[in-house]
């Protein structure tokens, strides 16, 4: 469980990382609300919202399913997770090639695997 609670703590300072490069990208163009239809602004913005949206989740997700499952599966997904949420973040910044489109695919295939997972799980799960 110790590689879980790493990956959550690096995807928090991730959100950090994201939330201040959009604030500085906001103070130098000065545009105080919205992307002003800034297409750096718009990607940093949905970089950021995209990680809000998608890690929570999965985390909790991939979380409840540890109870069922070994070190080694409740690992894997969390570094999975937090792989492809760099790569996805730093292909939308357009610092990593391709990584919006690889990050993209594996928070949806880590999300999938870990819903699968507990939904299964979840179903042999006796009701007192």
């Amino acid at each position: 469980m110790p590689v879980f609670f790493v990956c959550a703590g690096l995807l928090g300072l991730l959100a950090v990382a994201l939330t201040i490069k959009v604030g500085l990208m906001r103070g130098a163009k000065k545009i105080n609300l919205g992307d002003g239809d800034d297409p750096e602004l718009r990607a940093a913005v949905r970089a950021h919202g995209n990680l809000m949206e998608f890690a929570p989740l999965t985390l909790l997700i991939i979380y409840m399913a540890s109870d069922f499952h070994g070190f080694r599966v409740t690992a894997a997904l969390s570094v999975a997770l937090l792989l492809s949420r760099v790569l996805h973040a730093g292909g939308m910044l357009g610092m990593i090639p391709k990584g919006r489109f690889v990050g993209t695919i594996g928070t949806c295939l880590t999300l999938a695997t870990a819903s699968i997972m507990l939904a299964i799980d979840g179903l042999g799960l006796k009701q007192y």
